[in-house]
């Protein structure tokens, strides 16, 4: 959902800036993610939010990552939960489109994870050992 707002600018002009909002259809966030990102804010004075962002790519898709940030920039997306706001710029939420964010506990941790419902291999499925992909090296991880 698009809102535009009306800013002057330097020429006196009325300029049109554009603030979006993600929806819950662009990006799913499970409700295990949504509780320990709100346990994470809670901790957190000066974090405004949780910045999702996008690295490289290769046969197994686009890496995801995840950071504090203390403040959005005019080319963020927001989404909005009643216990915290993630932010992800125009570019990355192009790619983030398919995904789904989870929290999982195994034995050997916890963490998010990205599952991408778009991910495909380039030969079949099997890795061609690109050096590429989010788990890097000599094949994918």
């Amino acid at each position: 959902m698009l809102q535009a707002q009306t800013t002057s600018s330097s020429t006196g002009a009325s300029v049109p800036e554009f603030q979006r909002f993600i929806s819950d259809q662009e990006l799913r966030v499970t409700p295990a993610a949504r509780a320990k990102m709100a346990e994470l804010l809670a901790d957190e004075e000066d974090v405004q939010a949780i910045r999702v962002f996008v690295s490289g790519g290769g046969c197994g898709g686009m890496g995801y990552g995840m950071t504090f940030s203390e403040s959005a920039s005019p080319y963020d997306c927001v989404l909005k939960d009643e216990n915290f706001s993630l932010y992800i710029d125009t570019v990355a939420l192009n790619f983030m489109r398919g995904v789904e964010i989870d929290f999982v506990e195994r034995p050997t941790g916890a963490s998010f994870v990205f599952n991408n419902a778009f991910a495909a291999t380039a030969s079949g499925g099997a890795c061609g050992g690109c050096g590429s992909s989010a788990g890097g090296g000599g094949g994918c991880a």
